[in-house]
């Protein structure tokens, strides 16, 4: 059983930055693909960035590239958001995600355990 917890969220002005944070517990962290997803009020939970087993491989929403970067510390257990440039239509609940397998994945269903998310408020 993997856990996870995210933290980091808040409140920040549009073109400010952010940084995410998810740590893991429980499983072999270093086994398995991350991956950041988020949810705004009234929408589906959406993918925004993945990272493999190794932090070789990433994967970028096109609303985020460029912006936002993931990455991990096996050796901590934790993978990492840096957002920078925010818009206010970045505002959501961010999730951090633990994959199936090492291959970082856009799809919701291929993430098996998720943590309790974390708000991130941009105003305009």
């Amino acid at each position: 059983q993997v856990q996870l917890v995210e933290s980091g969220g808040g409140l920040v002005q549009a073109g400010g930055s952010l940084g995410l944070s998810c740590a893991a517990s429980g499983g072999t962290f270093s086994e398995y693909a991350m991956g950041w997803f988020r949810q705004a009020p009234g929408k589906e939970r959406e993918f925004v960035a993945a990272i493999s087993w190794s932090g070789a491989t990433t994967y970028y929403a096109d609303s985020v590239k460029g912006r936002f970067t993931i990455s991990r510390d096996n050796a901590k257990n934790s993978v990492y958001l840096q957002m920078s440039t925010l818009k206010p239509e970045d505002t959501a609940v961010y999730y951090c995600g633990a994959g199936n397998t090492g291959w970082p994945e856009q799809n919701v269903s291929e993430y098996a355990y998720w943590g309790q998310g974390t708000q991130v408020t941009v105003s305009s």
